[in-house]
């Protein structure tokens, strides 16, 4: 039996990225198991795949902050023998950085990943003793799909990649129950970037029109600033609710009893598309080409109306004139909440109402 550890440590649409990766070689290798190293925030994440038998956390991120504690205090060295707690047969960078391929070396296995030419961070490739050649022009998941192909030998599949994880809002402990409801769209308005943020304006129209169709709307978050735009999207609509900070499986659970889901593109977008959730991805400033959501539940919308789309830079070059100026950024001008509404309700399957359950 082939036990390969794979190393993916962000972010989290990074990380759905190389579920199908995952799941071709199970497929097509029933025997195959997985460990993988992730980042401590996203363990849920992989842990909900049934090919991924061990999880095992790294803090990069955290330890970055303060290295001599991460090293005086034991944590990277109990982080190093959990990598060498299990024999592996193989160990695969699905990441392509330096931080990422050093982790490789800490393996007593054969490391493969992609070569110089298609890594994110060229460097890394001079860690591998396997480099997989794949084009910078496809998608990021073909991209993962390939190398997992060539690391273990086989022909990448024709049809489209699967995620492999099936959420269910039954599993949702109690007081979480209640944001499980037959009618509910999630909006998911938070990223990183300042030049990916769909106007709020627009998200306070699309609220309007999601709950004159007869549905709830649900408002995740994941810092304070998150939270106040939630609670500003929200304003003076009883039927949009402002969701309490939750961990990643129980967005999962709440993803699995959602209609529907509107999204930026960032993290929580990809993973409501691997939850198999009809939805609809905003994209201004980025490519849904190269990284944007992947799968037959999702729709990407972009507009072209401007030559520097897309900048792919997290601030727009455009600067506001003022707080009630036209829609900012200017790229998702054309990008309607109407727009929007029709395309995802032409997704969704039909809700049935009371009197026709009956």
């Amino acid at each position: 039996m082939t036990h390969v550890l794979v190393v993916k440590t962000s972010s989290m649409g990074d990380i759905i990225h190389a579920l199908p990766a995952v799941t071709d070689a199970r497929r097509l290798l029933p025997g195959i198991t997985f460990d993988w190293v992730i980042e401590e925030a996203f363990e849920d994440i992989p842990a909900s795949h049934p090919a991924v038998n061990e999880v095992i956390p790294v803090a990069i991120r955290r330890w970055r902050r303060n290295v001599k504690a991460a090293l005086s205090g034991g944590e990277f060295s109990q982080f190093k023998a959990a990598l060498r707690r299990n024999p592996y047969d193989l160990v695969i960078d699905a990441q392509g950085l330096m931080k990422s391929a050093m982790i490789t070396r800490l393996v007593d296995a054969k490391s493969v990943g992609l070569d110089w030419q298609s890594a994110r961070e060229p460097l890394s490739s001079l860690f591998y003793q396997q480099k997989v050649k794949a084009s910078r022009n496809q998608h990021a998941v073909e991209k993962i799909r390939q190398l997992f192909a060539e690391a273990l030998a086989y022909e990448v599949p024709q049809q489209l990649g699967s995620y492999g994880i099936h959420p269910d809002a039954r599993s949702l402990g109690e007081g979480l129950d209640k944001y499980c409801h037959t009618k509910q769209i999630l909006f998911n308005h938070g990223t990183a970037w300042e030049s990916k943020q769909w106007p709020v304006a627009y998200w306070q129209q699309l609220a309007q029109q999601v709950i004159e169709g007869g549905y709830r709307v649900l408002l995740p978050w994941g810092d304070e600033i998150e939270k106040q735009r939630a609670e500003l999207i929200g304003e003076g609509q009883p039927a949009a609710i402002v969701l309490p900070s939750l961990k990643i499986r129980e967005l999962m659970g709440i993803l699995a009893s959602v209609e529907g889901v509107v999204t930026g593109d960032t993290g929580l977008g990809h993973l409501a598309v691997a939850c198999g959730v009809p939805t609809v991805a905003v994209h201004g400033p980025t490519d849904p080409g190269l990284s944007g959501s992947y799968g037959d539940s999702q729709r990407s919308i972009v507009s072209d109306h401007l030559s520097c789309i897309p900048c792919m830079k997290r601030t727009c070059k455009f600067v506001r004139k003022s707080e009630t100026n036209a829609i900012h950024p200017p790229c998702f001008a054309p990008l309607t909440p109407a727009s929007v509404w029709s395309e995802l309700t032409a997704m969704m399957r039909p809700a049935v109402s009371p009197d026709q359950s009956g």
